[in-house]
């Protein structure tokens, strides 16, 4: 629980009723080496020491978080969807094999041989082409591959870096039973995808007592020629019976998933040209970072649906009744690597915010940090600062994100520059 979230956390309905305490930093479940078994021993302790009632633990990040919930919501009795519907999410080959299952909207994929002396594409995947883990943060080790020879460039950085996430991973999978068809795979494992083209589009809902329901569709849009995100939208500007096949196309899964009792977000690309949709990957948990868009728009954050099902409750997620019609979150990023040579103070911020109406700054690095040290970043690219905006239409959005970025003065310098050490954010 970092300082912006437990800010958007108190701003749900009846926050006042809750009292939230944090188990564990994002620095000890997502930096260096994942290690499950201690980070369960720390949540346990933490939990066991506590001299109040647990009546839920929940959580809005990817594994390790989203394994360990339903772990120790077994153990303390609190609500949570099974472990075994998580990996399924989690576990991208394991996901595909499952989304075949219950839908046609997907890319022709296959295992990759990580161990080939001279790696071959999956039969039947194209070029081109996604090469990626079964697991990752932010799309870490995820590449784009245009041939052979980029594929098998991408296969050995994924070589190399696939234990640090798949081999903690293998601690999870052991404790649940695995499908015959994923008999032997392990954590540790690569998988190739034909790239999808078109809108990058998420759909976010919830599970609750066999009922599925999609609360909100949000645009992905990305930098021109790039994979790296530029802004989330919401609400989507797609025609109404797209969404609504997105929806139902989310609702598919998601029960053969078997989640319950919980959140999840579900990216996809739409192709305009072929009226056509495909399913990237499902997250089985809300985006957090789509907070502030909800609260803008729909006036309550999106939390609020996680705790309204960790207390066994519906959360009727309020339509519209925010004081904006749209809202996006901005990344604001940096495409080579350096330093953060200039990053505004925490007073500088609060002024940013106070003097454009409908606007919330989250800076990423501190001051003269090497954005090769930051975490969670994509393949291509790091994020200096997410920006979030509100407004009335897309050009009010723009010019408050335009605004607020030439206010800070926020940006990167090239290695080896002589940026200022001292941590002013």
């Amino acid at each position: 629980m970092d300082d912006a979230n437990r800010a958007t956390l108190e701003a749900v309905p009846d926050a006042e009723r809750y009292r939230f305490h944090p188990l564990l930093s994002p620095e000890e479940l997502q930096e260096d080496e994942v290690f499950v078994p201690e980070l369960l021993d720390r949540a346990r302790a933490i939990l066991d020491s506590f001299d109040g009632g647990v009546d839920a633990i929940v959580g809005y990040w990817d594994f390790p978080v989203s394994t360990m919930i339903p772990i120790l919501a077994e153990q303390y009795g609190t609500r949570s969807t099974s472990l075994e519907s998580v990996v399924k999410c989690e576990h991208k080959y394991w996901s595909r094999l499952e989304q075949q299952k219950a839908i046609e909207e997907i890319p022709r994929f296959g295992r990759v041989n990580l161990e080939a002396d001279e790696p071959e594409p999956p039969e039947g995947v194209r070029f081109p082409m996604w090469v990626k883990p079964a697991l990752a943060y932010s799309s870490e080790l995820a590449y784009g591959v245009a041939d052979l020879a980029e594929f098998r460039e991408a296969v050995a950085r994924i070589r190399e870096g696939v234990s640090r996430v798949g081999k903690p991973f293998e601690y999870i999978l052991d404790r649940v039973e695995v499908p015959e068809e994923m008999a032997g795979v392990g954590g540790m494992v690569c998988l190739a995808e034909e790239r999808l083209t078109g809108l990058q589009v998420a759909t976010e809902g919830y599970a609750h007592q066999g009922e599925v329901t999609v609360y909100g569709v949000l645009d992905s849009v990305n930098y021109p020629d790039s994979s790296s995100f530029l802004r989330h939208q919401y609400p989507s500007r797609l025609p109404q019976p797209v969404q609504d096949r997105l929806a139902e196309v989310s609702k598919r899964v998601i029960r053969q998933i078997g989640m319950d009792a919980a959140t999840f977000s579900i990216e996809f690309f739409y192709d305009p040209g072929k009226d056509e949709i495909k399913l990237l990957e499902i997250n089985p948990r809300h985006s957090q970072s789509h907070a502030e868009l909800f609260h803008f728009v729909d006036g309550v954050p999106n939390h609020h649906c996680m705790l309204s099902l960790a207390f066994g409750r519906d959360p009727h997620l309020p339509h519209r009744a925010g004081p904006y019609r749209c809202a996006a979150k901005w990344y604001h990023r940096w495409f080579t690597d350096g330093v953060a040579e200039r990053v505004p103070s925490r007073e500088e911020i609060a002024k940013v915010e106070e003097e454009i109406p409908g606007v919330v700054v989250d800076v990423v690095p501190h001051q003269g940090q090497p954005l090769h040290d930051l975490s969670q970043q994509d393949s291509y690219s790091y994020e200096l600062a997410h920006v979030f905006t509100a407004g009335e239409d897309d050009d009010e959005l723009r010019a408050k994100y335009d605004r607020a970025i030439a206010a800070l003065g926020l940006h990167g310098a090239p290695p080896g520059s002589d940026a200022p050490g001292d941590r002013r954010a």
